[in-house]
């Protein structure tokens, strides 16, 4: 290093106090693509999906079903609520709020089962 070049300045940090170790779950069975761990995986994937087809089946049912109800009752186009047409209040005003709540609620189940399936394979494999 040259005297006209100043010296580089080193950040130095510690380790995070604040952050908790979170232990790892061995998922050796997995890892190794033994039939044990076949089994584990597939009931994993096979609950996320059952979850995934009952949130969309809600959703089908739910929104999904508001152009019949349109459809079968036709004077509901005519009727308005603080001058605003009922259509309008259920596609944007509850449509909305109900979609933000079902995917909150499939995320938190999601992560409740991919939880379940790491405290079993922290179970199984000690």
């Amino acid at each position: 290093m040259h005297e006209s070049e100043p010296a580089r300045r080193v950040r130095v940090t510690g380790p995070d106090r604040h952050a908790r170790p979170r232990p790892q779950p061995r998922t050796g069975d997995i890892d190794d693509e033994t039939p044990l761990g076949g089994v584990y995986l597939g009931s994993l994937l096979r609950e996320q999906l059952l979850l995934a087809a009952r949130i969309l089946g809600l959703l089908a049912l739910t929104v999904g079903s508001l152009p019949l109800v349109f459809y079968v009752v036709p004077g509901l186009d005519d009727v308005r609520v603080l001058g605003v047409p009922v259509a309008w209040l259920l596609l944007g005003g509850l449509v909305y709020p109900w979609l933000a709540w079902l995917g909150w609620r499939y995320v938190l189940r999601a992560e409740r089962n991919e939880h379940d399936f790491a405290e079993l394979m922290g179970e199984v494999e000690r």
